[in-house]
């Protein structure tokens, strides 16, 4: 029983920790472009549910600490929905009540009563919080670790993979594929893995001759801690760079900076990448992950942190960078996911403005409800389809023909 409840807390604690801090960036970019709008805010909360503690300020919003941990909220005065966007009558009786309860003039400071321009950089800052929050996550990273680049030096070739049809030898060293040059292995590992089904050039170094393989991926079951079983796509190599394959530099704030923009145009690309190819049937979808994977993986880093080595201070060292990296590509993934086109995200907010900038008027009501509904079952639908992802890589459903 103990056993059990030490994995629980093991999987359970590091991620509600990132889950809570990540949203509670993401609500504080609403909230920062909000006052500097002058919207009348009525509460920012981390956590839901009951108040552990609460206080109002000098504007009058009230800053709340609730027990359950899962993220958190701002709430503006005066919505009327859940979709906080209501439609002409809805702005009509909104702005009698104010004036009503406020005086005229006093309609100015809500959020719904904002230039259109204003209202779309508020929701448009809580995604731009998590990027920025990746950004500053990765500066620090690259600065305290610098960036060790591992040139992609073939080690082995499985039998009867497509590396071995296409020729490969050990110590083939990897310079491009399809003509984009490549400078470390996690580059060949991403852009095999984006390509099940699509033949692949490789252009490698064989003893100081160039020489040119044509290589398809093929998906293969593969298991670890981080992930669990998942269907990945793979050319049959196994990279292991030489001690000549190996550069390491210090990086600048400036550097870093850099280095840190780069992952996160690296992360969002390869994001679309693949929601695309599972849109045309390329992908099956097995790498999305819902809150159990996400979970398995803070608990999978946070083991490797600790057994790495048992030196106390070294494993304060080696947890503080993972949780920093692990914060980092979540906050991404979090600004990806509500920047989704969907009525109940912050996408779905700007789709709607988009709408009334056109049309000089709000989505009609009856509109904004379907989509609303809508929203709201493709949003239940895709944590689903993640969960029952996050469930057949824990083993738990092979006698439905999942991932065995």
């Amino acid at each position: 029983m103990t056993g059990f409840l030490g994995q629980v807390l093991l999987y359970s604690v590091p991620f509600l920790l990132v889950l809570t801090f990540i949203v509670t960036i993401h609500e504080l970019g609403h909230f920062l472009v909000a006052r500097a709008f002058g919207v009348k805010v009525d509460r920012f909360s981390i956590g839901f549910g009951k108040t552990i503690v609460a206080r109002t300020d000098k504007h009058g919003t009230e800053w709340r600490l609730a027990w359950l941990p899962l993220g958190g909220y701002v709430k503006f005065s005066g919505d009327l929905d859940a979709s906080s966007v209501p439609d002409q009558a809805g702005l009509a009786e909104l702005k009698q009540r104010v004036i009503a309860e406020n005086g005229p003039g006093a309609e100015r400071d809500y959020f719904h009563f904002k230039p259109i321009w204003q209202r779309a950089l508020i929701v448009a800052a809580g995604p731009a919080a998590n990027f920025l929050l990746a950004l500053v996550l990765f500066t620090i990273l690259f600065s305290v670790i610098g960036e060790r680049i591992a040139a992609p030096r073939v080690a082995a070739v499985a039998p009867g993979s497509p590396a071995a049809e296409a020729g490969f030898l050990p110590r083939d060293k990897i310079l491009a594929i399809n003509d984009r040059a490549i400078q470390d292995q996690t580059e060949v590992t991403q852009t095999v893995m984006m390509s099940a089904g699509d033949p692949l050039r490789f252009t490698v170094d064989r003893a100081g001759q160039r020489v040119e393989l044509v290589a398809t991926p093929r998906r293969v079951i593969q298991e670890d801690e981080l992930s669990g079983r998942v269907r990945v796509a793979q050319v049959g190599l196994a990279l292991l760079p030489l001690q000549e394959d190996y550069r390491f530099r210090r990086l600048n704030p400036f550097e870093a900076t850099g280095k840190g923009a780069e992952m996160i145009g690296t992360t969002v690309a390869t994001t679309g990448t693949y929601i695309g190819r599972i849109f045309t049937g390329k992908e099956s979808g097995d790498l999305l992950s819902g809150p159990i994977g996400i979970a398995r993986a803070a608990g999978g880093a946070t083991r490797q942190a600790v057994t790495a080595d048992p030196d106390p201070g070294y494993i304060a060292v080696n947890l503080a960078l993972m949780f920093l990296q692990f914060a980092a590509i979540v906050s991404i993934g979090i600004g990806i996911v509500n920047l989704l086109p969907i009525p109940v995200l912050d996408g779905g907010h700007l789709l709607f403005y988009a709408y009334e900038a056109v049309a000089r008027r709000p989505v009609p009501a009856r509109v904004q409800e379907v989509g609303y509904r809508v929203g709201l079952a493709l949003l239940a639908g895709l944590m689903l389809f993640a969960t029952w992802n996050d469930l057949q890589k824990l083993s738990l459903f092979k006698f439905l023909g999942g991932l065995a």
